[in-house]
């Protein structure tokens, strides 16, 4: 019985071992795709950065904590291809019930026709001018 004990003990540490490993790997593969953006600088946007991640085959991008959303009527988010065309994409700010209760869309998924990141620009849609950029430093595919 001791030794049918024993033999379940190696294996079990084994595997943990195994599995460990296998982790490690896959999170260092995970973690080479991650890309940060340099500080937003413009008119009313200084600071903060964009974070650019791919999931499931998709650009993800993911705005940093430090970030400080604009107070301009209509900021928007932007993107810049490494060709210099322009993607008007969602709106930064979502309106609440409550002027209060406003959310942030401080994450965005990059549709399918968006083949590289150059940077990221937050837009204001109303006054029609470029509140901030963050540029990457090189595209990302």
């Amino acid at each position: 019985m001791r030794g049918i004990r024993q033999a379940r003990s190696n294996l079990l540490i084994f595997l943990s071992g195994f599995v460990g490993a296998a982790f490690l790997t896959v999170t260092a593969a995970f973690a080479a795709d991650i890309h940060t953006s340099k500080p937003f600088t413009g008119k009313t946007v200084n600071g903060g950065t964009v974070t650019h991640s791919k999931k499931a085959g998709k650009h993800v991008l993911t705005l940093s904590d430090d970030f400080k959303v604009p107070g301009s009527p209509d900021p928007h988010w932007r993107v810049i291809d490494s060709k210099g065309n322009v993607y008007l994409l969602n709106r930064l700010t979502i309106k609440g019930e409550k002027e209060k209760e406003d959310k942030v869309n401080k994450i965005i998924t990059l549709p399918g026709y968006i083949r590289d990141v150059a940077k990221v620009e937050m837009w204001c849609a109303w006054a029609e001018v470029v509140l901030g950029e963050a540029p990457f430093a090189a595209p990302l595919k």
